[in-house]
């Protein structure tokens, strides 16, 4: 697995420029869409997958249904990811009472085995303040990968509506500004109906 982000990817984006991938390389081969916006009837159901957490308890993304949820996958080695990290656990304090929540998908070989001790230790600067990761971390492999519709590198995510529509994919490292646009749009979406019961 690729593990040099060069500083010349990590410049490209935060100069904003969309049509290249900026971000650490994954080393594989996966297809991947463009990220963009997606007309509400087009939008793709999200996949059905299990992780396992850091303790290595089931999670299923369906069971995060009725929440909007920002679906993050980085790897502990991954330089762009830790520039957007803080970013994530400032949205997972702002906006959880809402309804949102962040998913974050460890890439890492090594597993649990390195991803838990770098989640517990880690420090981010959170406007001035220091803090750890401390929103849903689960470990990611190959199959949940391609079951995303495959990537070509970390970071990538996928904002998720409240009713399991996966609403965008942003590859590589984007505007904060950007993501908190689309996350505040979904949370002020109605929940969806529940469904009628069948008639007598």
């Amino acid at each position: 697995m690729q593990r040099n982000c060069t500083a010349a990817l990590l410049a490209l984006a935060l100069s904003g420029s969309a049509a290249t991938f900026a971000g650490c390389g994954s080393g594989t081969s996966h297809a991947s869409g463009k990220s963009g916006g997606t007309a509400a009837a087009s939008l793709k159901d999200e996949p059905a997958v299990s992780f396992k957490d850091l303790k290595g308890n089931g999670v299923t993304l369906a069971s995060l249904k009725g929440k909007v949820v920002l679906v993050n996958f980085w790897a502990t080695w991954c330089d762009p990811c830790r520039v957007e990290i803080p970013w994530m656990i400032e949205f997972q304090h702002k906006y959880a009472s809402q309804g949102f929540t962040m998913l974050g998908v460890a890439m890492d070989d090594e597993g649990a085995d390195v991803v838990a001790p770098f989640v517990q230790k880690t420090q981010f600067d959170v406007n001035g303040h220091p803090s750890t990761m401390d929103y849903p971390i689960v470990i990611g492999d190959d199959d949940i990968v391609s079951k995303f519709g495959g990537i070509i590198g970390y970071p990538t995510s996928f904002l998720i509506t409240r009713d399991g529509k996966i609403a965008k994919k942003y590859m590589g490292l984007v505007s904060e500004d950007e993501l908190e646009e689309q996350i505040e749009t979904l949370l002020k979406s109605p929940s969806p109906a529940p469904a009628n019961p069948s008639a007598d």
